[in-house]
């Protein structure tokens, strides 16, 4: 009976559910851009307040800030909210796409990674107030630079600390269409790699000259020789640059390289080895620098993440809910420092679509509402 009526409560808040995603979607928000992301969190904040919930902001000096909303009583153990304020656009896309609904699927940047999930969120913890929950302390986390793998702040050490104490962590990241719900992430990092050589005209002195792109190509073929399939750790070398006219021999070389690694042990082993082909010359007379301006731990399977799943497909089947099942993928996301720390985690739980990052990415209208309902049973039967 009691949930019963909360999802009664669900269905008459659908349209409000709506505006707010619209509202969320139509404000540009990029992690580069520090003041639209705070708009954001500012307005996450406004109606986590006005519904009774203690909010609070980690300050970020050049990203956005960290929003850690509170519900109940924190020195007892407590259930884990997690998600990100930013997403990867520009500004001005959100006026060129807003949100648009078409034929049962919501469109716009950040749509389904992840407004939607931060819908779902707050709602989730609004119901639960009205009702006088009381079984489970509720944390939420909103990132303010997750696209960026933190990369100037200290969100990760914020994150890492602020769940300590939780029994469980549910991250509302881009649910998938075939209903899994992620218990494992690849860690990945990426290189920027320069190489410097000695430039030349390639018809008057070309002995002179050492090729940057040449000393380049052989770092690369190195480099992609680490990637095993077996393992599931990659190098992909995904943009290069260098040179300047056809006729000179080329003096400066760039690429960037993603790697994705299983555990984050494998990450720490692969960026030595890469550092090692870095330093190495393969061309007398030429030198390569590598920086990592972007690194993001993997997210462990927890056996304590194994018996979550167990207990919410209980819930699922108990509540007439299809059950979940579990995957693992190669996209990171925080969840990799809620159980650094030990934190059984399910990740995946927001919106269902298809598309992150890019121009085509959709959002299924309905899963909005039924994953909240979803996250509600859980929450009321953990």
């Amino acid at each position: 009976m009691e949930l019963t009526t909360i999802y009664e409560r669900i269905d008459a808040n659908r349209q409000h559910m709506l505006d707010l995603w619209q509202e969320l979607v139509n404000a540009d928000c990029g992690s580069y851009n520090k003041a639209g992301v705070d708009a954001v969190g500012k307005r996450v904040a406004a109606f986590l307040e006005e519904n009774g919930m203690t909010v609070r902001f980690h300050t970020c000096e050049t990203r956005g800030n960290l929003l850690i909303a509170e519900y109940g009583d924190m020195t007892k153990p407590f259930v884990l909210f997690v998600g990100h304020l930013d997403t990867v656009f520009k500004d001005g896309t959100a006026a060129e796409r807003p949100f648009t609904i078409r034929d049962g699927k919501a469109y716009g940047p950040g749509v389904l990674d992840m407004k939607g999930g931060i819908v779902i969120a707050l709602y989730v913890m609004k119901l639960l107030k009205e009702w006088g929950y009381a079984k489970y302390p509720i944390k939420l986390i909103l990132a303010g630079d997750e696209e960026v793998g933190h990369a100037g702040s200290d969100a990760v050490a914020v994150i890492q600390e602020e769940s300590k104490g939780a029994v469980a962590a549910f991250n509302f990241e881009t649910g998938f269409m075939d209903n899994s719900v992620v218990i494992e992430r690849k860690g990945a990092f990426h290189a920027a790699i320069d190489v410097a050589g000695i430039g030349a005209h390639a018809g008057n002195n070309p002995k002179d000259g050492r090729s940057a792109i040449r000393e380049m190509a052989h770092k690369i073929l190195a480099m992609e020789a680490l990637t095993d399939f077996d393992m599931g750790n990659t190098v992909n070398v995904g943009v290069i640059s260098g040179g300047t006219v056809a006729n000179a021999v080329p003096e400066h070389c760039r690429a960037t390289v993603d790697v994705r690694f299983t555990s984050t042990e494998w990450g720490r082993q692969y960026m030595e080895k890469i550092k090692e082909i870095v330093e190495h010359s393969y061309v007398d007379g030429t030198t390569g620098t590598m920086n990592v301006p972007f690194w993001f731990n993997a997210m462990s399977r927890l056996d304590g993440t194994m018996k979550l799943l167990e207990r919410v497909n209980a819930i699922m089947h108990q509540e007439g809910f299809a059950p979940v099942t579990a995957k693992s993928v190669g996209g990171g996301s925080d969840s990799a420092y809620t159980t650094s720390v030990g934190v059984p985690t399910l990740c995946a739980m927001g919106v269902q679509g298809a598309g992150n990052h890019t121009v085509h990415e959709w959002a299924d209208i309905e899963s909005l509402f039924t994953r909240t309902k979803m996250m509600t049973a859980i929450m009321m039967h953990l």
